[in-house]
């Protein structure tokens, strides 16, 4: 189906890197997938009979037809449907303005969370951390965010944080924590139970039974970043030793 493409998978691969197309049958990620179709992930992009890497990183596949860029990018471009983790930097009237680590700051109106009113407005204060979501994300707007579903529901967003602590990791290490049975996530709450708010830009929040506890989690996930599966394992087996 692509001269020379699969053969490169789990190797590095830069941007500009090419690969030539025999069939017209590589498809968004927004599109409807059908069993035939090739899927291009993050860090791949289509240019007519080619295939354009546009992102440096390790190849991966995904049976049964899906490819991507496994990359350790951490500037995070919004998109919209991505929940993340904001900080309120200002409080200017019916909008809250957002930092999430992107280029510029978002709004959030006070009624975009469960429940609110004008007569009930959210506690939200400057310095307070926000789970949320973004409604509003292109290049020619700002963009916008909320902390309900589509039903009206906080289902798990709105503002959190307290006694817990907030770190960066790279996106790709986001990816993984958010992969259905992720085994990342399955070593470390053996190890130590913790709870652990993670946002697609690429902020952790953690809280474990304590304040060592809470710092050995954010250590282990910070030192896995880059690890190999194995190194991992042998990291979190050094971990459990010390702990006992």
């Amino acid at each position: 189906m692509f001269s020379g493409f699969k053969d490169k998978v789990g190797e590095v691969l830069l941007p500009g890197d090419e690969f030539c197309l025999e069939t017209e049958d590589t498809i968004s990620l927004t599109e409807q997938a059908k069993p035939e179709k090739v899927v291009c992930g993050p860090g791949l992009r289509r240019s007519g009979g080619r295939l354009v890497v546009c992102k440096s990183g390790v190849l991966r596949h995904k049976q049964p037809n899906m490819f991507w860029i496994d990359s350790q990018q951490r500037r995070y471009v919004p998109a919209k449907g991505e929940t993340v983790i904001g900080i309120v930097t200002v409080k200017s009237g019916d909008v809250f303005k957002v930092d999430f680590g992107g280029s510029e700051q978002a709004s959030l109106s006070y009624l975009a969370f469960e429940g609110a009113t004008k007569r009930n407005r959210p506690n939200v204060q400057v310095g307070d951390l926000v789970f949320s979501q973004f409604i509003i994300a292109n290049k020619d707007m700002e963009p916008e965010l909320v902390c309900v579903d589509s039903g009206g529901r906080a289902n798990g967003m709105g503002v959190f944080g307290g006694g817990g602590l907030l770190f960066t990791v790279s996106l790709g290490l986001v990816r993984r924590l958010l992969a259905p049975h992720s085994e990342v996530l399955s070593d470390l709450q053996q190890l130590l139970p913790c709870e652990l708010v993670v946002g697609m830009n690429g902020r952790l929040w953690v809280k474990s039974s304590g304040v060592q506890q809470t710092l050995v989690v954010a250590n282990l996930l910070q030192s896995c970043d880059t690890m190999t599966a194995q190194q991992r394992r042998q990291l979190f087996r050094r971990a459990a030793q010390g702990a006992l």
